[in-house]
């Protein structure tokens, strides 16, 4: 994992703790569980480097029920991707 891929899931960990989409953002424990997981993805994928669409691929399945929505009108479906698209990558 390269260091510019961890600030990059470092972002997306600190804009579920600014926002105002979400009670509560994600843990650093969850952080580890997302680079683990799009580790393994990458690995799956035959290649041995994550790239940030490994990321986005695995967030909505390992971080989904971590986050809780503000709005409950909005799904967390919608909250991560409009998470996905306000993180620049």
């Amino acid at each position: 994992v390269s260091d510019a891929l961890l600030d990059y899931l470092q972002a997306i960990l600190q804009y579920t703790r600014q926002s105002a989409h979400f009670n509560a953002g994600l843990s650093p424990r969850a952080g580890l569980s997302l680079k683990q997981c799009a580790q393994a993805w990458a690995m799956l994928a035959g290649r041995d480097h994550v790239i940030p669409e490994d990321i986005q691929a695995i967030l909505p399945s390992v971080a989904g029920h971590r986050l809780v929505s503000n709005n409950t009108l909005t799904s967390n479906a919608d909250n991560i991707a409009q998470l996905l698209k306000a993180v620049a990558v």
